[in-house]
């Protein structure tokens, strides 16, 4: 899944949502998705909270395959910056 149609379903989920922040997906080489003011965007930025995650694991996150916790601890994805934005997405994700 392209990070475009990831970001169009973030952004369809969080206008829905209140989430207070900013935060980044940092694919690497694939792009960025970043989260701020309601709404999701593909245009890189700085946030409070950046994680670093490869595209096949922000899918398996996003659709529950993948535990955040888990995921951090087994290396999956690493977090940056404001950790109570990060956690505010572990609420978006129930």
């Amino acid at each position: 899944m392209a990070l475009q149609d990831i970001a169009d379903g973030i952004r369809a989920g969080l206008s829905d949502m209140n989430f207070e922040g900013s935060l980044k997906f940092d694919c690497g080489k694939d792009g960025v998705i970043v989260l701020a003011d309601r709404s999701a965007t593909t245009q890189d930025q700085e946030t409070d909270c950046t994680i670093r995650i490869s595209r096949e694991n922000l899918t398996r996150l996003l659709t529950g395959k993948l535990n955040p916790m888990t995921g951090v601890m087994m290396g999956k994805l690493k977090i940056s910056g404001d950790m109570g934005v990060a956690m505010k997405l572990g609420q978006l994700l129930k």
